[in-house]
């Protein structure tokens, strides 16, 4: 017996094929319906035959970007990841329309984040030569949080560059 390809099936068929690989995919993670899109064409669906599977999926609440992108954050934020990274993040994955703020503030807020992932890194030191403070700066704004964030991280912390250079 031959097994069928997905070209090979019937349109009633293929709707079934797609929407038993995304049962699956949610089985086991919130996905954004570009995710979903992504992994079906990978497995040789094309766009304009999955996207209607994904939108009755979304109707019936079996797929939700909003539920996802709340999930994303959560999980993104509990590792330390600040606003800037977590949103181009999202971005990449369909999801524009996010509010970040109100999800950090469940979780403490930006600056209560920033602060613990610093403190997590480093150590008390108050008097930085230029080359540390650049490399702690760098590794901040790595982990997605503004340069403004960061002076005021610093500021709080009364960190100053020390005058002997680096």
């Amino acid at each position: 017996m031959q097994k069928k390809t997905p070209s090979s099936s019937t349109p009633t068929e293929r709707r079934q094929q797609i929407e038993a690989v995304c049962l699956r995919l949610l089985a086991r993670r919130e996905h954004s319906q570009k995710e979903l899109l992504d992994k079906l064409a990978l497995r040789g669906f094309m766009r304009d035959e999955s996207l209607p599977v994904i939108q009755a999926m979304a109707e019936q609440n079996w797929q939700n970007d909003l539920r996802y992108a709340e999930c994303y954050l959560r999980q993104r934020i509990a590792t330390g990841y600040g606003p800037v990274r977590i949103r181009y993040e999202l971005q990449q994955r369909g999801i524009d329309d996010a509010d970040l703020d109100a999800q950090a503030e469940e979780q403490g807020g930006w600056q209560n984040l920033l602060l613990d992932v610093y403190a997590r890194k480093y150590d008390d030191e108050k008097s930085l030569s230029q080359n540390e403070w650049l490399k702690r700066s760098r590794f901040l704004q790595q982990r997605g949080f503004s340069g403004e964030m960061i002076k005021r991280l610093f500021g709080e912390l009364k960190i100053k560059l020390n005058s002997r250079g680096g």
